[in-house]
């Protein structure tokens, strides 16, 4: 290995990771995706997400019990029906927030889908799960708050109110619930949590540290969340009165992002071990790579976007003319769009066929990249790219690229490029192949 440099000079970390990946790559194991399972704004499942963006539907709604929140400009979201909770015993149920709840839920039906009994034996040490989001539960951080500050009381405070707002709170739950005793870690990097954690399971299954990861992301919708962005000039505020108008990925009129929540929870497995237990595989992970642009804390940078899908593709072993299908990140905002629109067109030209899914389901921030990239997969089993829905105007900053617009396109894809894009200029790309 490379560790003193050549001629003497020190190797950079580039060189060293680049050695180490050489001297390893043959002893790596293949991932594969067997189980996926979600919560979104269009109801549980993902069939039934799928039927929700066959028919066009948006889930955005006004939330009219917002308006007392002064200052809030933006009073639309896209809320998630939370139902059967109580099929969760309350012995685990009590350490659970809204956006816990929820990931329990998606894991639960994550593991139906891989054939897996949730009430099984999961105890080998072998499977673990990383379950990322942007914070704790915001409704119950609120309570909190609200409960203890005007006497500043602690004693007001319930004591399993704790476990719902510590920032693990969703990995941690659905570990504890499931009694897995593998590794168990949480992501929280805003927009691209649940990529990371996708990209973190990847890399512990390929290196043979486990053999199956629960992976995703969970969020929960708040006023103070969609204030978090409001104050940032982020938010769409022109579509109060008309909310399934907006947001508007990529469009002319798009005026920002409009939150949801839910969970999306992905079953990633060693491919040996997923056969020899005769799994259906919905995709094979070929590459991932995260990166930050070092440059601005809210601002979109498209070259760290190119960098980062560079990097995936190199990791996959593929060129961008090999792609066949690219589900954006795009969420509607001014910049952010403008930013991925260009560095899609840097990296693959017109050719590649582009959408977003936030038209259908607003930005469920930590949970939208295994939301959306559930829905991609299951429509491209059907040889279906679905639209990118309220885009009626291209943008003229967002030309350039193949927007997929108005309805389906029927095609064969069998490699898809998956965007997020966070906070603090932190990219995150993974691409898959169709099995």
């Amino acid at each position: 290995m490379l560790l003193f440099g050549r001629d003497g000079v020190p190797p950079s970390a580039r060189e060293i990771g680049k050695e180490m990946m050489n001297s390893h790559s043959t002893n790596l194991k293949r991932v594969v995706i067997t189980g996926m399972g979600c919560v979104s704004p269009l109801g549980r499942g993902v069939s039934t997400l799928v039927q929700g963006i066959e028919a066009g539907r948006c889930a955005v709604r006004a939330m009219d019990d917002w308006k007392h929140y002064i200052g809030l400009r933006s009073l639309v979201g896209a809320p998630a029906e939370l139902k059967d909770e109580k099929l969760i015993p309350r012995q685990s149920r009590r350490s659970m927030g809204r956006l816990s709840l929820f990931a329990v839920q998606a894991a639960q039906d994550a593991l139906i889908d891989a054939g897996i009994d949730p009430d099984s034996n999961l105890t080998t040490g072998r499977m673990g799960c990383v379950v990322g989001s942007t914070t704790g539960s915001a409704i119950s951080i609120s309570q909190a708050f609200e409960t203890m500050l005007p006497d500043h009381d602690l004693t007001k405070l319930s004591s399993m109110q704790f476990f719902h707002c510590i920032s693990h709170t969703a990995t941690m739950n659905v570990a504890q619930h499931l009694k897995l005793n593998g590794w168990v870690m949480a992501t929280s990097a805003a927009c691209a949590s649940a990529m990371q954690a996708i990209g973190a399971g990847y890399d512990l299954i390929r290196l043979g540290r486990q053999d199956a990861m629960l992976c995703g992301g969970a969020e929960e919708l708040h006023p103070t969340v969609t204030g978090s962005f409001d104050v940032l000039f982020a938010t769409s505020v022109k579509y109060n009165a008309t909310p399934t108008l907006t947001p508007r990925p990529f469009d002319r009129d798009r005026d920002g992002l409009v939150c949801g929540e839910g969970a999306g929870i992905m079953l990633l497995e060693d491919y040996d071990h997923a056969v020899k237990r005769g799994a259906r595989i919905h995709a094979e992970v070929l590459g991932y790579h995260t990166c930050s642009s070092g440059d601005h804390v809210s601002e979109s940078s498209r070259p760290a976007m190119v960098a980062c899908m560079h990097e995936a593709l190199r990791q996959s072993g593929l060129e961008p003319r090999q792609v066949d299908y690219i589900n954006a990140h795009a969420t509607a905002t001014l910049q952010g769009d403008k930013e991925e629109a260009e560095a899609i067109r840097e990296v693959f030209g017109d050719s590649v066929p582009v959408s977003s899914l936030k038209g259908y389901l607003g930005h469920t921030l930590g949970a939208s990249a295994a939301i959306e990239l559930s829905a991609a997969l299951a429509g491209m089993r059907q040889d279906r790219l679905y639209p990118t829905l309220n885009l009626e105007n291209v943008s003229p900053e967002c030309q350039g690229i193949h927007h997929i617009q108005g309805a389906p396109e029927q095609r064969a894809a069998r490699i898809v490029v998956k965007n997020s894009f966070a906070f603090g200029g932190i990219s995150a790309v993974l691409v898959c192949r169709m099995v």
